[in-house]
This record gives structure tokens, sequence and C-alpha cells, in this order.
């Protein structure tokens, strides 16, 4: 098979619309990487938490190799730990501002090969009593108010 070689007319379409990528827009939303190859992904408003995950310690310990990509659009104070954690771990990390498009994807640790995990994302823990939905004290919260206009009246 003979390979193509580039023209001027490529050099200058690359030169107006820049180097051509596998699927953009997974490449925007993941902060530069593709799903295939993440470890571990976080939302911002999970990073913007104050507690670290446990999974992303857990990750950086196992995957070394990785890379750590933070959205360099969240405030430091929220990616401090993490940073500290990578460090720690041993792992790179890199900053990803996308002036052009925003993400709600906060962080991700990521190989530069496919490594196709089903489940990327960190579940929301829920609280100790394990019913994060319902007000203890019966006051008023969305998901009361749906229980009692669709709770038959009936019910005992």
């Amino acid at each position: 098979m003979k390979v193509k070689k580039p023209t001027v007319d490529d050099y200058v379409q690359n030169g107006i619309y820049g180097e051509k990528q596998t699927k953009p827009d997974e490449r925007r939303r993941f902060l530069g990487t593709i799903r295939e190859r993440i470890v571990i992904a976080l939302t911002t408003s999970q990073v913007r938490k104050e507690k670290i995950y446990m999974e992303v310690k857990d990750a950086l310990k196992t995957n070394k190799k990785a890379t750590l990509f933070l959205n360099g659009d969240l405030d430091y104070r929220h990616l401090s730990d993490y940073i500290k954690l990578a460090n720690d771990a041993g792992v790179t990390y890199s900053m990803v501002t996308n002036l052009e498009q925003t993400t709600d994807i906060g962080l991700v640790l990521a190989y530069d090969y496919a490594i196709d995990k089903e489940e990327i994302f960190v579940k929301e823990q829920s609280s100790d009593d394990g019913n994060d939905e319902e007000n203890d004290d019966g006051g008023f919260s969305l998901m009361n108010t749906f229980k009692q206009l669709f709770t038959p009246k009936d019910k005992v």
C-alpha cells in the first residue's frame, strides 16, 4: 500500500484548522484524552468537595504510569490535594485549560493507550444513615414535597 505524500494544500489546511484529531468532542470533554484511555474520572462538582475521594487515591497508587489531567478552570484550592496525592504517588499531572469550551469533568487519570475500563466515574457516596433524600426533621425539601404529592392518602 502506497502512503500518500502531503500536498501544499494539506499543509495550508493544517495551518488554518490545526492537526486532525480522533474523537475531538471526547477530547474536549475529557481534558484532552479519550474515554477508552481513562482509569478514573471525577466531575467538577466532585472535585470541588472538601473530601478527597479514596478511589482516586487508590487509582493513583496502582497506576503510576498514567497521567493525572486536572481542569485548569477550577480554583487551585480544589485541585491542590489531588496534586499532592499525585506527587506522593509519583504520578505526573497536567493542568488543562480549554478557553474554547467548558466541561463537566474536573479530574481524569488516563494512560496514553486504550484500557477500555467499563466504569470510569466515581459514584456519589451516600451519608452514614444511607438516606440522603429524606430530611430527618420532616422539614421542607423537594423530595419530601414529591413524596407528599404522590403518596396515597389512605396509606398508613
